[in-house]
């Protein structure tokens, strides 16, 4: 299965609450996509201790808000492949350029 945060993006990511008060100026520094569901998650900030991650979520309708890595892994290891996945090619940009 595919590993959520890897050593190159936690040393990119800022923690929990670094980029408080940017808003759409932040960074977006990983891609998270589910093929199935169409949701989009673009983290701006992590915790690597815990795997709870802050960003934009672009699901029914787009919003800043926390999401989970583990529950990510988790949810894959449970159904044998990958319904959420990290995308392999993205490039950090702020979240302006993805809303």
């Amino acid at each position: 299965m595919q590993k959520m945060l890897t050593k190159a993006i936690q040393g990119m990511c800022p923690g929990l609450y670094e980029t408080d008060g940017q808003g759409m100026g932040a960074t977006a520094v990983a891609h998270y996509f589910s093929p199935y569901s169409g949701w989009d998650w673009y983290m701006t900030e992590c915790d690597p201790e815990t795997g709870e991650a802050f960003g934009l979520v672009k699901g029914h309708f787009p919003e800043l808000g926390y999401f989970s890595l583990r529950e990510f892994e988790e949810i894959n290891r449970r159904h044998g492949f990958e319904l959420v996945e990290r995308d392999l090619h993205f490039e950090p940009c702020k979240l302006s350029e993805v809303a």
